[in-house]
């Protein structure tokens, strides 16, 4: 799997505690942030909320995609 890098800001406390985290957990600090991630987005793929939100904005989108796309 391709792999993206990303910058990411976080407090002193922050940073502190993660450090804390991933250090007692034998494990990088990027894993530890890679497994927030993914935990994050299972909750969101799970939230009925959300997933309806998403629904609302991908028809939207595809609207505007519509518009935009020209036809003779």
């Amino acid at each position: 799997m391709d792999k993206k890098a990303l910058t990411i800001r976080l407090s002193e406390d922050q940073a502190a505690e993660l450090e804390a985290v991933a250090r007692v957990d034998n494990v990088p600090v990027a894993e530890e942030i890679r497994e927030a991630i993914n935990a994050h987005l299972q909750a969101r793929r799970k939230d009925a909320e959300f997933q309806q939100r998403l629904r609302t904005s991908l028809e939207r989108q595809q609207k505007l995609l519509e518009k935009l796309t020209w036809t003779q």
